[in-house]
């Protein structure tokens, strides 16, 4: 997954400049979130990967899926993407868009992984322990549930995770023993 963000970041960067130099930060976002969702199809993401399809039929059959939605700017876009065969990226490259766009209105986007459900008083102690820890007024919480934590929780800002679940200390001393 990090070699997928790697190969997205430059993009990502790019359409982010773009974007903040010609005040179109909400266009782009719906742009690519747009392009992310067609993406996601299993039968279009397998089209753009098939070296059976050329790549001009697959560039006219997202055009065409786009019309109305994508302009010129997305259009050729799309076609920098299919082009350099990077077309599959376009779900990492908003994601690094969004990261991108939050860091520069002041947010902080936070994905926390409990093994329970949170409590009101529960999200605004880890709102407020993080905003201290991150230097960051705005921090936008998503939070899921995943038994198989045990216990704990595991924190991602960005490409940083902070793993304090069960399951994860359990692995750590595993591999401990192992060694």
């Amino acid at each position: 997954m990090s070699e997928l963000k790697t190969l997205a970041r430059p993009y990502a960067e790019a359409v982010f400049e773009l974007a903040k130099e010609s005040g179109t930060i909400d266009q782009w976002s719906k742009r690519l979130e747009f392009l992310a969702i067609v993406m996601a199809d299993r039968e279009i993401a397998w089209a753009a990967v098939n070296p059976k399809i050329p790549r001009q039929t697959f560039l006219r059959l997202i055009l065409e899926i786009g019309k109305g939605y994508l302009d010129r700017e997305g259009e050729n876009f799309v076609k920098l993407l299919v082009q350099n065969q990077r077309i599959a990226l376009v779900g990492q490259i908003r994601e690094l868009f969004e990261q991108y766009r939050a860091a520069h209105e002041g947010c902080v986007d936070v994905k926390v992984t409990t093994a329970y459900p949170l409590n009101e008083q529960d999200r605004t102690h880890l709102i407020a322990a993080l905003a201290r820890k991150l230097g960051k007024e705005n921090i936008r919480l998503s939070i899921e549930e995943d038994k198989d934590l045990i216990g704990g929780v595991v924190i991602r800002v960005g490409d940083k995770v902070i793993d304090g679940s069960v399951r994860g200390q359990l692995e750590r001393l595993a591999k401990r023993l192992a060694a």
